[in-house]
């Protein structure tokens, strides 16, 4: 696949307990983007983090499961990033969306591995 060498960059902040259609919020937007055909997705989880409502979430040793911060980042064309936006505003109810413009440096795929 080869991408512009302008794009943009979706940011989406959410929790980890977050959830849409009984499944991992993080999880149904990864499969929607792979399904909309987007270049790629990566999911952050961190280890400490705030929101809208100042609510700390942490991983210290007594909090291992509470609700920690999620970060899901997908470069792709502007184009393409659009076609999911409708998506997320179904999805995302809480939460904190952002988009940025990125210069593309590389993106390949190893050949040997396909």
């Amino acid at each position: 696949m080869k991408l512009h060498e302008h794009g943009k960059l979706l940011r989406i902040y959410i929790g980890e307990s977050d959830r849409w259609h009984h499944q991992p919020l993080y999880e149904a937007i990864v499969l929607k983007a792979r399904e909309l055909g987007l270049a790629g997705a990566t999911v952050l989880r961190g280890p400490m983090g705030f929101g809208a409502n100042s609510h700390l979430h942490t991983a210290k040793i007594l909090r291992l499961s509470m609700d920690l911060p999620m970060v899901i980042e997908i470069v792709d064309s502007e184009e393409k990033i659009n076609t999911l936006l409708p998506h997320l505003d179904d999805m995302v109810l809480e939460g904190l969306v952002t988009l940025e413009d990125v210069q593309i440096l590389k993106y390949r795929a190893n050949r040997e591995k396909i």
